[in-house]
Protein backbone atom coordinates (compact mmCIF):
# COMPACT_ATOMS: atom_id res chain seq x y z
CA UNK A 1 0.00 0.00 0.00
CA UNK A 2 0.92 3.15 -1.07
CA UNK A 3 2.00 6.17 0.99
CA UNK A 4 -1.09 8.28 -0.34
CA UNK A 5 -3.60 5.41 -0.48
CA UNK A 6 -2.57 5.15 3.06
CA UNK A 7 -2.78 8.86 4.07
CA UNK A 8 -6.17 8.99 1.97
CA UNK A 9 -7.86 5.87 4.12
CA UNK A 10 -6.59 8.08 7.34
CA UNK A 11 -8.57 11.21 5.88
CA UNK A 12 -11.37 9.20 5.34
CA UNK A 13 -11.43 7.64 8.72
CA UNK A 14 -10.38 10.85 10.56
CA UNK A 15 -13.82 12.53 8.54
CA UNK A 16 -16.17 9.67 9.71
CA UNK A 17 -14.70 9.55 13.57
CA UNK A 18 -15.17 13.76 13.73
CA UNK A 19 -18.74 13.10 11.98
CA UNK A 20 -19.64 9.77 14.97
CA UNK A 21 -18.29 12.32 17.71
CA UNK A 22 -20.38 15.19 16.74
CA UNK A 23 -23.51 13.61 16.42
CA UNK A 24 -23.03 11.53 19.57
CA UNK A 25 -22.01 14.41 21.70
CA UNK A 26 -23.20 17.65 19.68
CA UNK A 27 -22.24 20.90 20.89
CA UNK A 28 -20.69 19.57 23.86
CA UNK A 29 -17.72 18.31 21.58
CA UNK A 30 -16.54 21.62 20.87
CA UNK A 31 -17.82 23.34 24.03
CA UNK A 32 -14.01 25.22 24.99
CA UNK A 33 -15.47 25.55 29.17
CA UNK A 34 -12.42 23.09 29.79
CA UNK A 35 -9.83 25.50 30.07
CA UNK A 36 -9.46 27.34 33.73
CA UNK A 37 -10.70 30.65 32.72
CA UNK A 38 -14.18 29.13 31.14
CA UNK A 39 -14.55 26.43 34.44
CA UNK A 40 -14.30 29.65 36.96
CA UNK A 41 -16.99 31.66 34.82
CA UNK A 42 -18.97 28.96 35.11
CA UNK A 43 -18.89 28.00 38.44
CA UNK A 44 -19.40 31.80 39.25
CA UNK A 45 -22.34 32.17 36.91
CA UNK A 46 -24.21 29.55 38.56
CA UNK A 47 -22.79 30.20 42.26
CA UNK A 48 -23.24 33.92 42.49
CA UNK A 49 -26.26 34.30 44.39
CA UNK A 50 -25.55 36.73 47.22
CA UNK A 51 -23.91 40.23 48.04
CA UNK A 52 -21.89 41.01 51.66
CA UNK A 53 -23.40 44.44 52.72
CA UNK A 54 -20.85 46.93 51.79
CA UNK A 55 -21.31 45.25 47.82
CA UNK A 56 -25.25 45.78 47.96
CA UNK A 57 -24.07 49.51 48.95
CA UNK A 58 -21.97 49.74 45.85
CA UNK A 59 -23.72 48.18 43.47
CA UNK A 60 -26.72 50.91 44.62
CA UNK A 61 -24.10 53.24 43.94
CA UNK A 62 -23.82 52.43 40.30
CA UNK A 63 -27.45 51.62 39.80
CA UNK A 64 -26.62 47.73 39.23
CA UNK A 65 -28.28 45.09 40.34
CA UNK A 66 -26.63 41.50 41.27
CA UNK A 67 -28.68 39.74 38.66
CA UNK A 68 -26.82 41.99 35.89
CA UNK A 69 -23.64 41.17 37.38
CA UNK A 70 -24.22 37.17 37.00
CA UNK A 71 -25.29 37.54 33.25
CA UNK A 72 -22.42 39.72 32.70
CA UNK A 73 -19.82 37.01 34.63
CA UNK A 74 -19.85 34.77 31.11
CA UNK A 75 -18.20 37.76 29.07
CA UNK A 76 -16.30 38.65 31.89
CA UNK A 77 -12.07 38.34 31.90
CA UNK A 78 -10.69 36.74 35.24
CA UNK A 79 -7.75 38.40 36.18
CA UNK A 80 -5.79 35.59 37.86
CA UNK A 81 -2.78 37.21 38.57
CA UNK A 82 -4.87 40.00 41.11
CA UNK A 83 -6.52 37.28 42.51
CA UNK A 84 -5.57 35.95 45.83
CA UNK A 85 -5.58 32.94 48.01
CA UNK A 86 -6.14 32.22 51.56
CA UNK A 87 -6.25 29.58 53.21
CA UNK A 88 -10.08 29.07 53.41
CA UNK A 89 -11.11 31.08 50.85
CA UNK A 90 -10.14 32.39 47.37
CA UNK A 91 -10.47 36.04 45.94
CA UNK A 92 -11.19 36.22 42.47
CA UNK A 93 -10.88 39.42 40.31
CA UNK A 94 -14.07 39.65 37.42
CA UNK A 95 -13.23 42.51 34.83
CA UNK A 96 -16.77 42.58 33.20
CA UNK A 97 -18.99 45.30 31.49
CA UNK A 98 -22.33 45.55 32.69
CA UNK A 99 -24.60 48.74 31.38
CA UNK A 100 -21.94 50.41 28.87
CA UNK A 101 -19.68 50.90 31.75
CA UNK A 102 -16.14 48.43 32.53
CA UNK A 103 -15.97 47.24 36.18
CA UNK A 104 -14.02 45.24 38.33
CA UNK A 105 -15.81 42.71 40.80
CA UNK A 106 -14.20 40.90 43.01
CA UNK A 107 -15.94 37.86 43.93
CA UNK A 108 -15.10 35.46 46.96
CA UNK A 109 -15.50 31.69 46.66
CA UNK A 110 -14.82 28.79 49.17
CA UNK A 111 -12.02 26.82 48.39
CA UNK A 112 -13.60 23.88 50.13
CA UNK A 113 -17.14 23.32 47.77
CA UNK A 114 -18.56 20.86 50.39
CA UNK A 115 -19.07 23.31 52.97
CA UNK A 116 -20.43 25.91 50.49
CA UNK A 117 -20.97 26.17 46.82
CA UNK A 118 -22.29 29.66 46.65
CA UNK A 119 -19.77 32.75 45.68
CA UNK A 120 -20.48 35.83 47.49
CA UNK A 121 -20.14 39.60 45.80
CA UNK A 122 -17.11 41.16 48.02
CA UNK A 123 -16.42 44.31 46.49
CA UNK A 124 -17.37 47.00 43.27
CA UNK A 125 -15.25 48.92 41.62
CA UNK A 126 -15.51 51.28 38.32
CA UNK A 127 -12.93 51.15 35.85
Amino acid sequence: MTLTRRLQLYTVGLIIGGLMVYFIYGDRATNAAWTPESKLKQRLHSTLVQARPLATEQLAEHQLKLEEVQAAIPGASVDFSDSRRTPDTIYYAVDATVAHAAYRFTIVGLRDFDRDSTATLWAVERR
